[in-house]
């Protein structure tokens, strides 16, 4: 098998030397996204929940351009910068995955890629058998 780039403009450019997402037989891995708007290049800035929308709009723009779905995808994790706010990242989650939901780890951390409060990252598996 060999490794195909996903690149997609409908989500922001690779702020360093990785890939926003990578292809191989059936698996997709998706690059950590942040709150940034593909369209300006701005950061998102506001509630976690703002920030966590654009997030997941900007993954769920890799996964698309993967030939995948947001319902494919089969793992998730999390990182934030306040657990606390976990409960609002959970309500705009839920709006972007139905069941059976992907497995999920949440992690709290210390600090993220230009100073945002979340980035989520995932794997989708496509194709038969899912």
């Amino acid at each position: 098998m060999e490794k195909e780039e996903v690149v997609t403009d409908r989500a922001p450019e690779a702020i360093g030397p990785y890939s926003q997402g990578v292809k191989i037989g059936r698996y997709v891995f998706l690059s950590g996204q942040i709150p940034i708007d593909p369209a300006t290049g701005d950061l998102v800035t506001g509630s976690i929940a703002e920030q966590a929308r654009q997030v997941l709009t900007n993954l769920k723009a890799v996964v698309e351009e993967s030939g995948a779905t947001m319902n494919d995808i089969v793992k998730t994790t999390v990182y934030i910068t306040d657990i606390l706010l976990f409960g609002d990242v959970n309500e705009v989650y839920a709006d972007f995955f139905r069941k059976p939901y992907p497995a999920r780890a949440t992690v709290q951390v210390s600090g993220l890629p230009r100073g945002v409060d979340i980035e989520i990252d995932a794997v989708a598996v496509v194709g038969d058998g899912v």
